[in-house]
């Protein structure tokens, strides 16, 4: 059997105290564990996928309480540290999948479901033998624009200017997304980001939504 081509490696990063705890003590609290069942959600709901170490995705979370946001992370020092901000700052619509974001999306997530996809700064894969890595490829694109309720929209931001032209023609080519001028949700600006800006990064934010049937 042909192992599918994964956008991510489990690096060995060292996992804090902290974080092993919150682990241990908080996903259960906080998470939702994968499984073929569809998640459901009284409210509007949307999906940050890769969303590292959480500090935009608790930042936004705080921005729209009346939202439910669902976090897909598979590294756990990030996953460690977002449990715990979800604890301190006491947020009841913010969960964790602690699993891959593309089985996430065609087992857990209905079709039409989703305000908004959110994807920020996502593995460039910069060498070109490791392109075939990246998460932005035509079938992604046709997969989270089913996902989208009508309007939804898939936000996605990078510095890597390669990857930026790449993402947008992948976007632009799917029948079902049509380029915006408006994000669901303003993006915040990460320690992460603001460093690469001081490297001379430029950061460009691609907005796409699901067209009118």
């Amino acid at each position: 059997m042909n192992r599918p081509i994964r956008s991510y490696v489990l690096r060995q990063g060292r996992t804090t105290p902290a974080q092993k705890r919150a682990l241990e003590e908080l996903l259960p609290k906080y998470g939702i564990p994968f499984s073929t069942e569809k998640i459901a959600s009284r409210r509007r709901l949307v999906l940050e996928i890769g969303s590292g170490m959480g500090e935009t995705t608790v930042a936004i979370a705080k921005l729209r309480p009346e939202v439910d946001f669902i976090a897909v992370e598979v590294h756990g020092p990030g996953v460690g540290s977002l449990l715990n901000a979800i604890e301190r700052e006491k947020l009841d619509n913010l969960r964790v999948i602690r699993h891959d974001a593309l089985d996430v999306l065609e087992h857990m997530v209905a079709d039409g479901q989703l305000a908004a996809i959110h994807l920020f700064f996502p593995d460039p894969w910069p060498k070109k033998r490791h392109h075939k890595r990246r998460l932005v490829q035509p079938q992604f694109a046709a997969l989270a624009a089913r996902k989208l309720e009508t309007g939804g929209v898939l936000h996605a931001a990078t510095d890597w200017p390669d990857y930026a032209d790449h993402m947008e023609h992948v976007f632009a080519r799917e029948p079902l997304l049509e380029r915006s001028a408006r994000a669901f949700s303003e993006r915040p600006t990460t320690k992460f980001e603001s460093r690469g800006r001081r490297l001379g990064l430029p950061v460009r934010d691609l907005v796409f939504r699901r067209r009118e049937k």
